[in-house]
């Protein structure tokens, strides 16, 4: 599946638009590597999302057959591994 399909599958982010945008801007890293909203996303990959204000890093736990996912479904395709505020990392 599409990076940016899945970020937004996932709800990481509201609207695929968006995840697009934060491809293209440089703000989303898959294994610490800069990503493309087309590039696919595998169980296992290491999400890294620079959001304003602050930065996440999440696992791919699993990636959906379908576009059609349930809110508490979305909820087991990824685990947080670590969140934090970006005037702690300055």
């Amino acid at each position: 599946m599409r990076l940016d399909m899945f970020l937004k599958i996932s709800r990481i982010v509201p609207h695929r638009t968006q995840a697009k945008k934060m491809c293209e801007e440089e703000k989303i890293r898959i294994n610490d590597r800069m990503a493309k909203s087309a590039q696919d996303v595998h169980p296992g990959d290491i999400l890294l999302a620079d959001f304003p204000g602050f930065r996440r890093r999440y696992r791919v736990e699993q990636v959906p057959d379908s576009r059609h996912v349930s809110r508490q479904a979305a909820r087991e395709l990824v685990t947080l591994l670590d969140s934090q505020r970006k005037d702690m990392l300055e």
